[in-house]
């Protein structure tokens, strides 16, 4: 018989990532951003063909596409080699290069928000003048002009939604990630969405039902966010719709059946429900993944949904008229079956103080377990390790390496008081919880210091470098991507619009110096004795590469041993199919050549 090797990792890598889909109005025509070619691009498929085809060459990042309802042009952001600063594009209907629409200095930014149901004039955000707070504006498309909508002010300030008669608008100022008020703007009057906005909550995924009423979702007043609305005329708040032990995370209006899909989330897997306003029906919808990234709702009452589970990579599917579910990519693991890969284990530990976290524990099937196990603390840090598709674990699963990811504190999914528990304490409480979910992995015998491997990502790359610098006798070596290594310099190289939100989020770098000290990777260089591969995109916005250029020097300096490689054309992440793949690939060849000799079991 003919024998194949076990999947390389480029089968694993092969699947692509979908950042943003549209469909027009008629639903001929679905869009959706991919590096189904290697680079991101705009494919299209002409419903109800699935067949993808290019729609848009420009080999940059893109998203919030939108297209013209009258089927004329579409709309999307690009930026340029992951630096993150989005301009405006205009593309024909039938496709091709996008041209420059709404642009500016490269160093700037420019979102879109809404488009008119008529086509004729774009709502867009910009960085112009206001790189702290951030400028709405609209253009008309008839004539030219161009107008100030609203002068951002106090914190990064989004248009969110835009009224079916273009008069009135929703504005959210971003003071956190769990504190962003909403405001609502209509003629010469200004109104908060809650009754209370200088409590800290957080007012998201405003919806315009008619001209004077706002659903919205919130945690005014709350630990789990729910549905609230406003009502304009009245300059009255009303809390609509809770469920029980569940967020709300998204709202989509079925304006034809007066209706509502509702995305919860609850820990590591999500759920829909269709809740109907005028009897208060909620009933839940069954859906084919366990994470929705996306939803959009067609006039015709028909969903279509971005998701993906654990061994699911992203896909866009189709339901109709509340059917079953039409899968219509095909984004697949090349050669390798659903079942061929691992779904997780839902498991809790103990902290040191007593709280509950829950974690993911990915094993190694038994016939590729290497005895090894990698340690995965996510990035966000408010954000979650969820059952979601990541090449990289697949992949490494296969190769024999266990996953273990805890959502320590400040993971989202929980609770808005545990997100909470991070602001202003990056380096003890999560640190803390990393350092019990570790030892938990040792009492449960399913690894032990010489078969421990520390690898992570952005806040994950950051507790990476700060687990080694401090607790370096758990781990085998490190692998660090693009994460912070000083908070001092980290709290000062954000972009513009992140600096209002650093001083909830981090501290004040002069009144909390000691903790800013205690809390940053470099103050432990002497115990970051372990092997260690840091990985950064030099284009890279958020952690810029100053960051990991110093730690790898002066760990240099020590002599210690450190790999550093720099991707020239990539931000934070990954928007080309190759740098990807070579950066994973440096990885096991990094955690191989450091394996515990003859540790196979």
């Amino acid at each position: 018989m003919i024998q194949f090797p076990k999947p390389q990792v480029a089968q694993f890598f092969r699947t692509y990532v979908i950042t943003d889909f549209a469909v027009s109005k008629d639903e001929k025509k679905l869009l959706f951003a991919s590096n189904l070619d290697g680079k991101m691009n705009l494919w299209a498929m002409n419903l109800p063909d699935v067949y993808p085809y290019l729609f848009a060459h420009r080999d940059e990042s893109c998203g919030e596409i939108t297209i013209d309802a009258n089927n004329r042009f579409v709309l999307a952001n690009y930026d340029k080699d992951g630096d993150e600063n989005y301009q405006i594009y205009a593309v024909p209907y039938d496709g091709g290069l996008p041209q420059p629409f709404i642009t500016g200095d490269p160093s700037e930014k420019y979102y879109i928000c809404h488009l008119s149901e008529d086509g004729e004039r774009v709502y867009y955000m910009t960085s112009e003048e206001n790189p702290s707070f951030l400028n709405a504006r609209v253009r008309n498309l008839q004539d030219g002009s161009d107008t100030l909508l609203n002068t951002g002010d106090a914190a990064p300030t989004y248009l969110e939604a835009v009224s079916p008669d273009e008069q009135a608008f929703v504005y959210s100022k971003t003071f956190a990630n769990t504190y962003a008020t909403g405001i609502v703007k209509k003629g010469d009057k200004e109104y908060s969405l809650v009754p209370d906005p200088s409590i800290v909550h957080v007012a998201q995924s405003p919806v315009f039902t008619d001209n004077d009423t706002v659903y919205f979702v919130t945690d005014y007043q709350a630990d789990q966010s729910y549905v609230a609305k406003f009502d304009i005329t009245t300059a009255s708040f009303a809390k609509v719709l809770a469920i029980p032990d569940e967020e709300v995370k998204v709202l989509k209006w079925d304006k034809e059946r007066n209706a509502f899909y509702i995305v919860t989330e609850k820990g590591v897997t999500d759920k829909l429900y269709y809740y109907e306003l005028a009897s208060e029906a909620i009933n839940e919808v069954d859906i084919p993944v366990d994470i929705i990234e996306q939803l959009r709702v067609a006039a015709s009452g028909n969903i279509y949904i971005l998701g993906r589970s654990a061994t699911i990579p992203l896909n866009i599917f189709q339901a109709k008229d509340g059917g079953s579910w039409k899968q219509l990519t095909n984004n697949r693991v090349l050669g390798v079956e659903p079942e061929d890969m691992v779904n997780p284990e839902v498991v809790s530990y103990t902290s040191f103080d007593g709280m509950e976290i829950e974690a993911l524990l990915f094993r190694a099937k038994p016939e590729c377990d290497n005895g090894h196990t990698i340690f995965w603390p996510h990035g966000g840090p408010q954000a979650a390790e969820r059952k979601m598709f990541r090449s990289m674990f697949q992949c490494f699963l296969n190769r024999g390496y266990t996953i273990f990811a805890p959502n320590f504190r400040g993971s989202t999914g929980y609770g808005s008081e545990f997100v909470k528990l991070v602001e202003q304490d990056w380096g003890e409480g999560p640190r803390l919880d990393c350092v019990a979910g570790i030892e938990w992995l040792f009492e449960q015998n399913i690894t032990d210091s010489n078969r421990l491997f520390l690898v992570g990502g952005s806040y994950g790359g950051y507790m990476a470098l700060l687990l080694h610098g401090r607790h370096a006798e758990y781990f085998r070596a490190v692998v660090d991507i693009f994460g912070p290594s000083d908070l001092f310099t980290f709290v000062q190289s954000v972009p513009p619009h992140w600096k209002p939100l650093m001083e909830r989020w981090l501290g004040d770098p002069e009144r909390d110096k000691e903790r800013f000290i205690k809390d940053s990777p470099v103050t432990y260089l002497d115990g970051m004795t372990k092997p260690m591969l840091v990985i950064q995109g030099a284009k890279d916005p958020r952690v810029v590469k100053k960051e990991s250029d110093q730690i790898v020097a002066k760990l240099k300096e020590k002599g210690r041993d450190v790999s550093y490689f720099v991707m020239e054309d990539e931000g934070h992440g990954f928007s080309k199919k190759e740098n990807e793949i070579k950066v994973y690939n440096l990885m096991l060849e990094f955690m191989e050549k450091h394996q515990l000799k003859k540790a196979h079991v």
